[in-house]
């Protein structure tokens, strides 16, 4: 029987984000996606701040920004007539602190593109066309089926298969939440003549103030993201024809044409949430543990996030930090999506109910401002909040976190003595450094202070996934390492 650490079924942004992750670690893997070709739709298109902080760190930022863009004003229209226009989100300028302020539009299509780049420049590849048909687990690992046939021996099994994953019903896990079958949305990547690809462009009733249809240019191509809501028991055709129908009724205009459909979908408004995200060695992330409405674009956002909070968990138990660790994924990551999902389904009460202002966004969707206060991996003051970047002496705070490191950070009058026994003893998986205030020596230097007034003087342990893991004295600094590291 051919054996492996850990089988990642599912190859979305969920799965190719563990993926990434694990590989850059060391981890032997293998990710196996049910469909025989990679999906080509546009379909989850937004990527918050946050998401953009953890491709930096993965090595995919650069990328992203440079084919993705800022979302394009919104137009309204009553025909042929501009009776309204405005952003979805307010501009706003880097700063120290947040380097990615802006919500970056990318069709889906492409970021799974990058991150199967980055995947392969790492030596690894997604296994098309490959079911998990089975799994068992024990005391010391699963076994999984695969194509009906193959039968695989791993640690760990993590289910990144979507809403309908076929991991989270074979453990029994229970999906709760509903799923409408009246509200309902047609999307397709179209390409039209007679409108510019600055604008999102959009009809409503006027009376109610709620869409009928809009077309929203996406970066880099000659291609509108079409959606279009409906009721009713019967769905439109998922067709040219069709769309252009749509179009014609919801715009009141005959001089769009829509001359391509390249993908369509059918969307029913789907709330729900699993009632476990682990179930001993199985893990489950992404759409497989919370799907959401669209509002907001929160869905792709978070399953990278578990991601990012699984992967360097499961890299340290495998290198023998201790099993209790990965109780903490589920401990984190199920009330950040229950958060999540009531953002979301707010959001996407205000548009259904046409209320003024419900296209704006501001803060509470960026992800910025998740973290993990409550937790039990949140020790001190500032335990459990995202570490935001800072300016130092020649570079940036998240130029010294990228990588798969804990990040050990010895603040004003701190002794260096802890700094000097941290890279002793854990060598590339702590990496510790003294911080002088702006004018001071010490390895790194407080160019504008914002650390120090940040944190104040004392020890600051930056978890892997950018979180405060511990933040004190030199006294409890041993037994947390110890908890988190095979050290």
């Amino acid at each position: 029987m051919n054996g492996t650490q850990v089988i990642i079924v599912g190859a979305g942004p969920t799965g190719l984000t563990l993926a990434v992750d694990l590989a850059r670690r060391g981890v032997d893997f293998r990710i196996v996606e049910r469909s025989p070709r990679h999906p080509a739709g546009s379909r989850g298109k937004g990527l918050q701040p946050r998401t953009q902080e953890v491709f930096d760190d993965l090595g995919v930022a650069e990328e992203i920004l440079a084919t993705g863009r800022v979302y394009p004003p919104i137009r309204a229209y009553a025909g042929e007539r501009v009776v309204w226009e405005g952003r979805m989100h307010e501009p706003r300028e880097p700063e120290a602190a947040v380097p990615y302020p802006m919500v970056l539009m990318q069709p889906q299509w492409r970021t799974e593109r990058i991150l199967r780049d980055r995947l392969a420049a790492l030596g690894r590849h997604v296994e098309l066309g490959v079911e998990v048909t089975a799994f068992e687990q024990d005391d010391d690992g699963v076994t999984v089926t695969l194509g009906g046939a193959e039968r695989v021996r791993c640690d760990y099994l993590v289910g990144a298969d979507g809403g309908r994953s076929s991991v989270r019903k074979g453990l029994g896990v229970g999906f709760e939440g509903e799923t409408s079958e009246t509200e309902r949305m047609v999307l397709g990547d179209v390409r039209a003549t007679g409108l510019d690809h600055e604008h999102w462009h959009t009809w409503a009733d006027m009376a109610t103030r709620t869409m009928r249809v809009a077309l929203c240019p996406l970066p880099g191509t000659d291609v509108f993201q079409f959606t279009a809501p409906f009721t009713g028991e019967e769905a439109p055709e998922l067709s040219l024809e069709s769309f252009q129908r749509i179009l014609d009724e919801g715009s009141g205009r005959t001089d769009i044409r829509l001359t391509e459909v390249a993908w369509t979908s059918l969307y029913r408004v789907n709330v729900r949430m699993a009632e476990r995200f682990r179930v001993g060695r199985v893990f489950l992330a992404g759409d497989a543990a919370h799907v959401h409405s669209p509002a907001g674009g929160q869905g792709l956002n978070t399953g990278v996030q578990d991601a990012y909070n699984l992967g360097w968990k499961l890299a340290a138990v495998l290198g023998g930090a201790p099993g209790r660790l990965l109780d903490t994924y589920e401990e984190e990551r199920l009330p950040v999506a229950a958060d999540v999902l009531g953002i979301s389904t707010r959001l996407y009460g205000r548009a259904k109910r046409g209320e003024e202002g419900a296209h704006a966004r501001d803060e509470e969707t960026q992800q910025l401002l998740l973290g993990y206060r409550e937790g039990s991996l949140a020790v001190g003051e500032r335990g459990g909040e995202r570490a935001p970047d800072a300016t130092l002496g020649g570079g940036r705070l998240f130029d010294v976190l990228r990588g798969p490191h804990f990040t050990l950070l010895a603040l004003g009058a701190a002794d260096a003595g802890p700094v000097e026994e941290v890279n002793a003893r854990y060598g590339a998986a702590v990496r510790a450094h003294t911080v002088a205030p702006g004018g001071g020596t010490g390895d790194l230097v407080d160019v504008d202070g914002l650390l120090h007034e940040h944190y104040g003087k004392g020890l600051v342990l930056i978890r892997p996934d950018g979180y405060v893991g511990y933040h004190g004295g030199e006294a409890g600094l041993r037994d947390y390492l110890a908890a988190v590291t095979a050290g």
